[in-house]
């Protein structure tokens, strides 16, 4: 087994972990902070990275971490894994199940391998580099015959995290999509890679919201880049378009584009 292999094995067990201990929570009258963002956090969050960490640790001590909650270590390594324990944690304290558990492998600064898991309904998607895109288990692919902008489903986690330019590019770009929808956080990737939606459009990302998510649209036939479309790395900068094949993604990209 090679080495990203090995580690996307492993992957699916640090994914089992987390997810144990947000079953735990969900639904439960636990409390939050706000973060220096203003974003919420919760003990799930810190317990559900840390006994991810622990097992890095354990198995990987060489490799890197960028996780949301715990920061950065080791982060020039071969390999780091970049972490969000729950993306969407206000659906989490709201008790909507549409958070998911990301886990991505960069190689090189460049996603090669993810998983978004949805631990209450125990939906998995992963895929990467060389690596099938899965839903448990079961082959996946992004919607490939769908080009048209005009009939597409465009997800994004919400109106209001666009502002100034990157609203009116976002607002061209719902207003010429056939259905705006909104609150699926990490879930909608899945969406896309699955073939059931068509574009994800958002900005003010952080790596451990896209990393997982763009290893498995692009294992399963789609393409996701930034605004300028150019490919994702770690130092990319949170403007984010994922699409389910490369012509719809080129119709869409020109009309954010537009000036």
């Amino acid at each position: 087994m090679d080495d990203l292999q090995s580690r996307a094995a492993f992957a699916h067990t640090l994914a089992d972990k987390a997810g144990d201990v947000l079953r735990r929570y969900f639904r439960t009258s636990i409390g939050f902070d706000d973060k220096d963002d203003a974003s919420p956090v919760t003990i799930a969050d810190r317990e559900a990275e840390a006994v991810m960490r622990e097992a890095l640790a354990a198995k990987f001590p060489d490799d890197g971490i960028l996780g949301e909650e715990m920061g950065a270590q080791h982060t020039d390594a071969r390999y780091v894994w970049v972490l969000d324990p729950i993306d969407g944690t206000k659906s989490f304290i709201s008790g909507k199940p549409l958070f998911g558990i990301l886990i991505g492998i960069a190689e090189a600064g460049r996603p090669t391998f993810g998983i978004i898991d949805q631990p209450v309904t125990r939906e998995r998607w992963a895929g990467g580099k060389g690596i099938a895109a899965t839903l448990n288990g079961a082959p996946q692919s992004s919607r490939a015959t769908k080009s048209k902008l005009a009939s597409a489903l465009l997800y994004s986690t919400s109106p209001y995290m666009f502002k100034g330019a990157d609203r009116d590019a976002f607002e061209r770009l719902a207003a010429k999509s056939k259905h705006p929808l909104f609150g699926a956080d990490c879930y909608a990737y899945g969406l896309v890679a699955s073939g059931f939606a068509d574009l994800v459009c958002e900005c003010d990302l952080k790596p451990y919201d896209w990393c997982a998510p763009a290893a498995i649209i692009e294992a399963a036939g789609g393409i996701i880049t930034d605004w300028s479309g150019q490919p994702l790395t770690l130092k990319a900068d949170g403007r984010v378009l994922a699409a389910g094949n490369a012509a719809l993604h080129r119709e869409a990209l020109a009309v954010i584009q537009e000036r």
